[in-house]
């Protein structure tokens, strides 16, 4: 009976006060926005561990197919799986929908083939960090504030020490093709959230990737020739598409959906970190102390343009 009526009492408080009923909604509704606004960021995390132990795996597979031969598997396979699982509509686009998509294809096929190449010359962590450089930049330019011009100039200290005063400690081409591939990352950000919002479900991805594909293919051919038939390195390469494409940009246009472009764009600052994991634990490349201090300035300036962008969001009256 003291148990009845011990339970019926915060019941009855509930109703004689609405003010705690206001408040445990209230409570529910934050909890709620909460878990919505990390769904987003737990995407992006998500799909960067994937594409960097993808680019191990790739990393593997380029003794054998050289990095052309890579990128045209990737590609090749994931438009492949991006097809069968959409099949995408052709019908009832407009002339900006598919010029849209032909701009992301091209920015994919652009920031693969220029990662890929960079790869095959300096290590996969090392190559990120250079590679990063792309979106950070797209942050700074996009707020237009001076303190993320400071961040970027910290992510330049980072970038000077890679280069350890000049770099042709690392191949200097190789460090041109990570930052061509950076700048390319950026422009698959943009093109990225736009397609998200002209095209529905991952329609889009899988058009933008037949486009990359078919940009991908004639200088694989070329590479690799008859090598991109044996069945081992198809199999390895269609393990690289799932885990360097088709899941991590089916992710990352999910997260665009409901993130700034800016601010998915700094989030990226993650994936140094990540490549240098997967280059450790993968391909046995262990990171100096300079290096591993370079890779932690680039992270750190992104992580302050994130905090700083999002300290410019309006607060809601009470």
């Amino acid at each position: 009976m003291n148990d009845q009526r011990s339970a019926a009492e915060p019941a009855a408080a509930a109703v004689a006060v609405p003010e705690v009923v206001t408040a445990l909604e209230g409570a529910g509704r934050s909890w709620a926005d909460r878990r919505a606004a990390l769904a987003p960021i737990a995407l992006v995390v998500a799909g960067g561990l994937s594409v960097q132990f993808g680019s191990a795996v790739a990393a593997l597979l380029m003794p054998k197919a050289g990095a052309l031969g890579v990128v045209t598997l990737r590609l090749v396979a994931a438009a492949l799986i991006l097809l069968v699982i959409c099949r995408p509509k052709l019908r009832g686009h407009s002339r900006a929908d598919w010029g849209t998509v032909l701009a992301f294809g091209v920015a994919m096929g652009g920031m693969n083939t220029l990662f890929y190449l960079a790869l095959d010359r300096i290590p996969l962590g090392i190559a990120v960090t250079l590679e990063v450089l792309g979106p950070l930049a797209l942050s700074v330019f996009a707020s237009r504030r001076l303190i993320n011009v400071l961040w970027a100039g910290l992510a330049l200290v980072g970038v000077v020490l890679l280069g350890g005063g000049g770099f042709d400690r690392l191949d200097p081409v190789g460090a041109a093709f990570a930052l061509a591939a950076g700048a390319m990352w950026a422009a698959y950000i943009v093109f990225s959230a736009r397609t998200g919002r002209r095209f529905p479900q991952a329609d889009g991805l899988a058009l933008a990737m037949v486009v990359a594909a078919v940009l991908s293919l004639p200088l694989g051919v070329i590479e690799s020739g008859a090598k991109l038939t044996v069945p081992s390195t198809v199999a390895l390469g269609a393990a690289v598409a799932v885990l360097s494409s088709v899941l991590p940009y089916t992710l990352e246009l999910m997260a665009l959906r409901r993130l700034p472009a800016p601010t998915f764009a700094v989030m990226m600052s993650l994936e140094p970190a990540i490549a240098a994991g997967a280059g450790f634990l993968i391909l046995d490349q262990a990171l100096s102390t300079t290096d591993a201090l370079a890779i932690a300035l680039v992270i750190g300036a992104s992580i302050g343009a994130v905090r700083s962008r999002s300290g410019r969001a309006p607060r809601r009256e009470a």
